[in-house]
This record gives structure tokens, C-alpha cells and sequence, in this order.
């Protein structure tokens, strides 16, 4: 509006324009918020670098200098980020939110994404995105554990070991029910003793040797670089990464211990992506919708591994790069099993209940 007073609208006018303008943003309508060139992302850790040298980081970056569209970025365990956007609920704050299984589903159960399906995500498995398009992988990656190669000549192979007393207060692992990775200790410690309460009761006697409780599963890792932890547990993807910088971070896999698993006596793991949605009443929908379509990009897909250290969510990108080598030999002679997610979702506050009073957390 010109700063000249004669120029001036009467103020019944301008009284007016505030009125619609204020009845367009409570309709979702146009707002200077909606065109604003901004994304918010609240996100799982372990896909932006300690040094800034992560896949996120590479790719907001890129991101930003084709669109203009400015990333900001919000990060905690998965299950403290949905937590988040619940409370979050009728004012959302997040354009795009992005977690581990099983809070992508309890996102989606709880209306927290809308349907949105990004370019390229027809070339995403269909166990890895949502069957109403809701939410897709972005990266894929593997539950695992990390340990000191300084301290520990070699890794530990399986739960029992981590029984003994050179462990006390030397081990420890994130919340189940608020980091992903912490609550896949329960996925699979539930797998490999074949059943809730026999994992229960391992995780009972391993108390003994737990530091505490972690919000965050990334903040472990260099806590075992510094020998201050001999093991603790995390992903493929992030602790491969984080090993850059960490040059006493080993990563291993516990073998089943249950003669009724399928996979006894063998190392086992599963996948755990990094799954990512559109909030629902998104204050920057469009932008979020085009930083979505940017991360399942084939050139954004082909950086997983090469920067991030992790599996491209695309069928089609064949990564040949160093570090694609090198994490297709940590996995193999790996055997890998598929949690019932719908299951887990459906009794996750069950789960971690009973993780707590067995546990006495």
C-alpha cells in the first residue's frame, strides 16, 4: 500500500480486507504464510551429519538453491516428533514429518498426514509406502548395534554376552516408545527369543548392566566412539555414516537365540526406513509437497549411500559407490525377517508398558 496518507483506504475498507483476509487463512486459503518460501520438517536423527556433511544435509542445500524454498529442520527420536504434531494438532507447525517404523503408522492413525504421492515413489517397494499414500520411504535402512573396536578386539555375536559384568553401566539403548531405534530393541529381542515375555525377561536381567534411559539413539554412538559405552544400539545407515568421524565405531547384529525363530543361530536384522509424510493441514503444503518429490529424486536417491551412508528407497537406483560396496558386505550372511508393523502399531503402548514395568524404567 502506497505510504502517502492521501492514498489511504477508508478504514471501513481496510477493516474489511482484514476480515477476508483473516476468513481465507481460516478457510486454508491464500495467506502470506502459505506462499511464504519456507518447509519445515520435524524428523527423525540420523540423516543429517554431525559436521553438516549428511545426506539432509546435501540435499536441503541442493534443494534450496533450485526452489528458493528455505528448509527448516526440527529433529528428535521418532516417537517425541509425532508426539509433537499431535500437540501440534489443530495449529501445524511441520509441512513434512519424517520417522521410523512404527510412528509413521501411529502418525497416520492418528490423522496426522494427508495423501500425497511424490514423483518417483512408483519405484518404491510396496511394503516400503503407505497403501492409501500417506507416507513412503525415503531411505532405507537396517536396525543394528555399535560397539568399541578400540576396547572390544572383536564384536560381540550374541544378547547373552552382553550379560556379563564387563558391561556394567558400559551399555545402554534408547527409549522404547520414544526413539525408533530403541523400540526396535523390543522388535527384535521379541524376534530372537522368540516371543514378548521371553525377551522381557533377557531385558530384565540386562538392566543390571543399563546405564539409563536415551531420548535420542543418534547421541549414543559417540558416546561408544570415546569408550565411554562399550555397545549400544542404533541403524546401518546412521552409525555407518557417523563411523566417518568415529574411527572405534564397529557395527554388529545379535544372532537368534530361540530354536523356534527361523533364523537360530543366525545374526539377524530388519529394515527400518526413514518414512516420510505430508502433514495434514500443512501450513506450507506445496513446498512440502515439492521437497518430498526432491528427496525421491533419482539424483537425490543416488547420494544415499554415497553421502548418507544408506539404501536408496528406489528400485531402480543401482548404487555402485564405495560405500554401497561396503554396506552390500556388512549385510551379507545377515538373515532378515519382517515385524508385523500393523501388529506393533496396534499394541506399541501394550508393548512399552510392559518394557517398563519389567524393566523398572
Amino acid at each position: 500500500m502506497p505510504r502517502n496518507l492521501h492514498h489511504l483506504k477508508p478504514i471501513a475498507a481496510v477493516v474489511g480486507s482484514l476480515a477476508l483476509a483473516a476468513t481465507l487463512t481460516a478457510c486454508g486459503g491464500a495467506s502470506s504464510a502459505s506462499d511464504a518460501k519456507v518447509v519445515t520438517v520435524y524428523s527423525a536423527d540420523g540423516l543429517k551429519g554431525e559436521n553438516g556433511d549428511g545426506w539432509y544435509d546435501q540435499v536441503f542445500k541442493d534443494f534450496e538453491k533450485q526452489t528458493g524454498i528455505k528448509v527448516k529442520y526440527v529433529e528428535g527420536g521418532s516417537g517425541e516428533m509425532v508426539q509433537r504434531a499431535v500437540r501440534e494438532k489443530t495449529n501445524p507447525q511441520a509441512d513434512v514429518l519424517v520417522t521410523l517404523p512404527p510412528f509413521i503408522q501411529q502418525a497416520d492413525g492418528k490423522g496426522l498426514l494427508q495423501k500425497y504421492t511424490p514423483k518417483g515413489s512408483d519405484q518404491v517397494a510396496g511394503g516400503d509406502k503407505a497403501a492409501d499414500a500417506t507416507w513412503t520411504c525415503v531411505v532405507n535402512n537396517y536396525f543394528g548395534f555399535v560397539y568399541d573396536k578400540k576396547e572390544l578386539k572383536q564384536a560381540p555375536t550374541t544378547w547373552e554376552e552382553l550379560l556379563d559384568a564387563r558391561y556394567k553401566n558400559k551399555l545402554q539403548y534408547s527409549t522404547p516408545g520414544v526413539a525408533g531405534d530403541g523400540t526396535a530393541v523390543l522388535v527384535k529381542a521379541i524376534h530372537d527369543f522368540g516371543g514378548k515375555e521371553q525377551a522381557l525377561a533377557y531385558l530384565k536381567k540386562l538392566q543390571a548392566n543399563n546405564v539409563g534411559p536415551s531420548a535420542s539413539t543418534g547421541k549414543l554412538a559417540p558416546k561408544v566412539d570415546k569408550g565411554e559405552l562399550l555397545v549400544a544400539n542404533g541403524d546401518v545407515q546412521m552409525n555407518y555414516a557417523q563411523a566417518k568421524d568415529m574411527p572405534n565405531l564397529g557395527i554388529w547384529f545379535p544372532k537368534a537365540t530361540d530354536k523356534a525363530t527361523d533364523a537360530a543361530g543366525k545374526p539377524t536384522t530388519f529394515a527400518l526406513p526413514y518414512a516420510a509424510g505430508l502433514v495434514t493441514k500443512a501450513p506450507h503444503a506445496d513446498n512440502g509437497r515439492k521437497l518430498l518429490d526432491f528427496m525421491l529424486s533419482a539424483k537425490a536417491q543416488q547420494q544415499v549411500s554415497e553421502i548418507g551412508g544408506g539404501f536408496s528407497a528406489r528400485k531402480d537406483v543401482k548404487a555402485t559407490d564405495a560405500n554401497a560396496i561396503a554396506l552390500t558386505k556388512l549385510m551379507d550372511g545377515v538373515a532378515l525377517f519382517e515385524p508385523d508393523w500393523a501388529d506393533i502399531d496396534k499394541n506399541l503402548t501394550s508393548y512399552v508398558e510392559d518394557w517398563k514395568t519389567a524393566t523398572g524404567s
